[in-house]
């Protein structure tokens, strides 16, 4: 998805090396934390002039870190619409905690693990992110209908043939009937959420008490001050 993003000029990719900015001879982007303990902490220098070179006034500065919100689809469709992306992938212990005060928009986390750095939580966020972008995908109703874009898992899919040693496609879907389709998958998605992903269902619903509360009333009015 990378290569097809800048391929069609939808995005331009830019790697940057904090080793191009450290100050002395070994080009040291790393040193001992103050007040002891385990572990090599990324000086702040570095990453301020790394991040200083390409920043723009449209700039989004993400630090991939594991105190950061959680990554999700939600987020995916937000960073969609940002002009300019900086990531810094954090490595070691982690990275100087001036640069979560002073210097980064937003931290971001793929998930309650641990990795080496952060290039493969970059790799993930960027994947996720330029595929929402026009052009990016030939099919857009492919990427409307994806999982989580609607809250809920996608239906389950078959393809030819439509007996499989003996297993076969529902007959639904070889009905020809659009609307009967529809009505099947959307079914099939909640029912499978349900299964699998209850917690999605939960959020779900959460948000649609929220909007519910917004509005001020079971009949929708709002309530008057």
């Amino acid at each position: 998805m990378m290569r097809i993003a800048q391929e069609k000029n939808l995005a331009e990719i830019v790697l940057v090396n904090l080793r191009d900015f450290a100050t002395d001879t070994y080009r040291t982007i790393d040193d001992y934390p103050f007040g002891g303990g385990a572990g090599m902490i990324m000086k702040p220098e570095p990453i301020f002039k790394a991040v200083e070179s390409v920043r723009q006034d449209n700039s989004h500065v993400i630090l991939l870190s594991p105190q950061g919100r959680q990554f999700n689809q939600d987020v995916a469709n937000e960073l969609a619409k940002k002009e300019h992306l900086i990531l810094i992938c954090g490595r070691y212990k982690g990275v100087d905690n001036r640069v979560n005060e002073h210097l980064v928009n937003d931290e971001i986390s793929i998930g309650d693990y641990v990795l080496s750095g952060g290039e493969a939580a970059a790799l993930v966020l960027l994947e996720s992110t330029l595929r929402l972008m026009e052009g990016a995908v030939t099919d857009k109703e492919s990427v409307e209908t994806d999982s989580f874009m609607q809250g809920l898992l996608d239906a389950p899919y078959y393809t030819r043939p439509a007996d499989f040693r003996g297993y076969k496609v529902p007959e639904v879907l070889i009905s020809g009937h659009h609307q009967k389709v529809k009505e099947w998958r959307q079914e099939q998605a909640l029912k499978l959420t349900k299964e699998k992903r209850p917690d999605l269902l939960k959020s779900k619903v959460k948000m649609k008490e929220i909007k519910f509360k917004e509005c001020g009333g079971r009949n929708g009015k709002r309530k008057k001050s």
